[in-house]
C-alpha cells in the first residue's frame, strides 16, 4: 500500500494562493483516480478535486476555477494549486486514493492545515 504524505498548508491571506504536495512512497502510475479531500471544523470530509492516471481533472462546484489538480507520476507527487482562497476553504486537507477513500476502513494521512484568514 503506497503511503501518501500532504504537505503545503499554512496560512493564507483571502485571494491568496498555496500549492498543496501529496508526496507517495510509491509508484502513482498505476492509481487511477487520486483525489484531494477536505474537512472542516464541524463538517463531513468532502472531495474537493479529482485527477485520473490520463490527467483528466473533476473538481467541487465550490473550488471550480479556482484550484487546478494534477499529477506528476515521474516523481510520484500529486498537488493541488489552491488559488482566490476563501475563508470557507479553510479545512484540514487530505490526498488520497480514491479506492482506499471508499473503503469502510479506509486509510488516512494526517493532512495539511490550510487557514484562510486576513
Amino acid at each position: 500500500q503506497v503511503q501518501l504524505v500532504e504537505s503545503g498548508g499554512g496560512l493564507v491571506q483571502p485571494g491568496g494562493s498555496l500549492r498543496l504536495s501529496c508526496a507517495a512512497s510509491g509508484s502513482i502510475s498505476s492509481i487511477d483516480g487520486l483525489g484531494w479531500y477536505r474537512q472542516a471544523p464541524g463538517k463531513q470530509r468532502e472531495l474537493v478535486a479529482v485527477v485520473s492516471s490520463r490527467g483528466t481533472t473533476n473538481y467541487a462546484d465550490s473550488v471550480k476555477g479556482r484550484f487546478i489538480i494534477f499529477r506528476d507520476n515521474a516523481k510520484n507527487t500529486m498537488y493541488l494549486q489552491m488559488n482566490s482562497l476563501k475563508p470557507e476553504d479553510t479545512a484540514v486537507y487530505y490526498c488520497n486514493d480514491l479506492w482506499e477513500a471508499a473503503k469502510d476502513f479506509a486509510s488516512w494521512g494526517q493532512g495539511t492545515q490550510v487557514t484562510v484568514s486576513s
